[in-house]
């Protein structure tokens, strides 16, 4: 998803940090708190939540609404957008913030000029990005890494996919030994794609993340709306599975509905765009940060239901 909302489809700044060390120990106490092995990321273990995409107002420094939010039960699980510009420190709160509320944390670069983007350099600039500052990240509380969000179009290759990502996740294996979630190329939508080029990718803790929105279109392999047979077809490429996003606005024939209803009762972790942050109406709480950023006091919208009755109990 870019800054201001989701990227059409077919269709239809940095702060370096000392490269830091590691220890097993400190990474069993990380997994324990989340629930995970770093070698056994197909038991996944993640509630369903919801996107917050904070950073494009004030460089993130907002109320990111968590008294309402952990009030909803079904939300367990968190996704959070950062754009590489914004201070550390910052994100840092968003993470404290998180975890003293008990939610799982998926952290995820989000630098929206490269959304859909086939640069090769981009998404090694992510890649150093978590090389330079998951140390002090992961300070705040575990986090799993999505390396970049919506990198690819819909023009990759299997091959071009893997060529692009394996060195990427060999920098964020440096400094991180956890799940590393990998959105499918064509912003999030490259089912048959991605299932090919599961095979050519090296690392054995990646998770593919899926994005579901009417506007949902599968070109390689296909040619066609996307559909409930299509994650049936992921499902069998060998990788755990989420859906990152669903949203049930934009225009489009995929039913978005009956995607994330399939992807459920596969018993995938369903995240819902967005609790704020998304300029084209996509925001379950009001006021959007976007019109005032210094609220304090956030209430349910029009498009809360929309998300929030997708999303199971715990």
């Amino acid at each position: 998803m870019r800054a201001l909302g989701p990227e059409p489809i077919s269709g239809v700044g940095h702060r370096v940090a000392r490269r830091p060390i590691i220890l097993a120990g400190f990474l069993a106490a990380a997994f324990g708190v989340l629930g995970l092995r770093p070698a056994a990321a197909a038991t996944l273990g993640w509630g369903d939540g919801v996107n917050l995409q904070p950073s494009y107002v004030r460089q993130g420094d907002v109320d990111l609404g968590w008294n309402l939010l952990v009030a909803q039960k079904k939300i367990r699980t968190v996704r959070i957008e950062i754009e590489p510009a914004v201070p550390i420190a910052t994100v840092q709160r968003w993470l404290r913030e998180a975890h003293a509320h008990g939610l799982t944390v998926i952290a995820t670069y989000h630098h929206y000029p490269f959304n859909g983007s086939d640069s090769v350099a981009e998404l090694q600039n992510a890649a150093k990005w978590w090389r330079a500052n998951y140390a002090e990240l992961v300070a705040a509380g575990p986090l799993v890494i999505n390396l970049m969000n919506e990198w690819g179009s819909h023009q990759q290759t299997p091959a071009s996919f893997a060529a692009a990502y394996n060195p990427a996740v060999a920098l964020v294996r440096e400094v991180y030994r956890g799940p590393v979630v990998v959105d499918l190329p064509g912003w999030g939508q490259e089912i048959h794609l991605a299932t090919e080029a599961a095979r050519l990718l090296a690392d054995d803790n990646l998770v593919f993340s899926v994005h579901v929105y009417p506007s949902a279109w599968v070109e390689f392999g296909a040619h066609h709306w996307m559909t409930p047979a299509d994650l049936d077809a992921l499902a069998d490429c060998g990788r755990p599975v989420l859906v990152g996003e669903f949203g049930g606005l934009r225009s489009g024939g995929a039913d978005w509905s009956a995607l994330v209803d399939r992807a459920k009762a596969k018993g995938w972790t369903v995240l819902g765009w967005a609790w704020n942050g998304d300029g084209e109406g996509m925001n379950m709480v009001l006021p959007e940060w976007e019109k005032q950023p210094d609220t304090k006091q956030f209430k349910p919208g029009p498009y809360f239901d929309t998300v929030y009755r997708k999303l199971r109990e715990p």
